[in-house]
């Protein structure tokens, strides 16, 4: 881990606790915790070998279809049923995703003090009466689980603001981290159709500002004010993950060419550039805003900008992570076959 992501790290960490000692100005607090947590995200995105499953065109084209439907199910659920019944179910759902996110955000810090065997020997474990499914893990992850088990545990019973943010932040990170769009074209797909999504949703109907209110899950950041009638102000995981993941390919597009954060920089400047636009229009109207309105061209926007002025379009137009996957294995399986001849 270099230094600069160390800092962010610790910065991170600090600032999701500051407000519980010291008031934070919330507008400052939303735009320096979601630029760190896609800081820290696309950082923990580059690994040694090319993620083996991204995302299709046919996929990107889907997502805000089925967003929308999810939502949409959502807001109907909460209309017709129980707020509490339909929130004690999500919160079940919600302990268990918590603790698998949280495990796996806190491994990488815990496996250098662990032995060596624990984070590489894989224990197998077969469901009893469904033999063909089965769940790989090693020692190291059931250690990660323990800490991460007994912190769901906390946020189930109190749902604190805190817990709340420290697993929406877990979800942000290994989003940004696990997810692949694939290649530039995929991932303007999938930001153009969201960015259309969020307006419709936000601006023409009131769905998705009552479903934020009413789903009290970490789907959401919550940063406390000075204004009792308004004590939160909020931003939505999609606001970080979705385009976190766009920045993300944009870093391993510099690392697969040995340049040094050239298209990231722009990338990841062009989201602070939208998220602190979101943040002044929303005061300025005093409303709710689709923070995807100003940072999906903010995003687009400054790369293509960079990578225009360059003259690198078509580089980065025929990048493709799933063909770089394929060119791996086959160079691994080519040094295997060398090494049995």
């Amino acid at each position: 881990m270099k230094n600069t992501e160390r800092l962010a790290n610790l910065a991170l960490a600090g600032l999701t606790l500051a407000p519980l000692v010291v008031k934070v100005d919330p507008n400052l607090n939303v735009i320096l915790t979601a630029c760190l947590a896609v800081y820290v995200g696309c950082y923990r995105s580059v690994k040694p070998t090319p993620p083996s499953e991204t995302m299709s065109n046919e996929h990107a084209m889907r997502f805000p279809f089925v967003g929308s439907a999810m939502l949409l199910s959502l807001f109907l659920l909460f209309k017709f049923l129980s707020k509490d019944l339909v929130n004690a179910v999500l919160t079940c759902y919600f302990f268990v995703l918590g603790i698998i996110a949280l495990s796996a955000t806190i491994l990488p810090a815990m496996k250098r003090f662990l032995p060596k065997h624990w984070n590489e020997d894989l224990i197998i474990w077969r469901f009893p009466y469904f033999r063909s499914f089965d769940i790989e893990f090693t020692r190291s992850q059931i250690i990660a689980a323990i800490p991460g088990t007994f912190f769901c545990a906390w946020y189930a019973s109190q749902k604190h603001w805190l817990a709340n943010n420290i697993l929406g932040l877990a979800f942000c990170i290994q989003g940004i981290e696990m997810l692949s769009l694939g290649s530039f074209k995929t991932g303007a797909i999938l930001l153009a159709g969201l960015f259309v999504y969020d307006i419709f949703w936000v601006f023409f109907t009131p769905v998705m500002v009552s479903v934020a209110k009413s789903f009290d899950a970490p789907i959401k950041l919550l940063f406390p004010t000075a204004d009792s009638a308004r004590p939160f102000s909020m931003l939505g995981l999609g606001d970080i993950v979705i385009p976190g993941i766009f920045v993300a390919l944009a870093l391993r597009f510099d690392v697969s060419r040995g340049k040094e954060n050239q298209y990231f920089k722009s990338a990841f400047l062009g989201y602070t550039a939208g998220l602190v636009l979101t943040i002044v229009v929303m005061n300025w109207f005093q409303a709710a805003q689709p923070a995807l309105l100003y940072i999906v061209p903010a995003v687009i926007g400054f790369l293509a900008t960079h990578c225009i002025w360059n003259g690198e379009v078509k580089p980065l137009l025929e990048f493709d992570e799933s063909k770089t996957a394929v060119t791996s294995e086959e160079g691994i399986d080519d040094k295997s076959s060398k090494k049995v001849e």
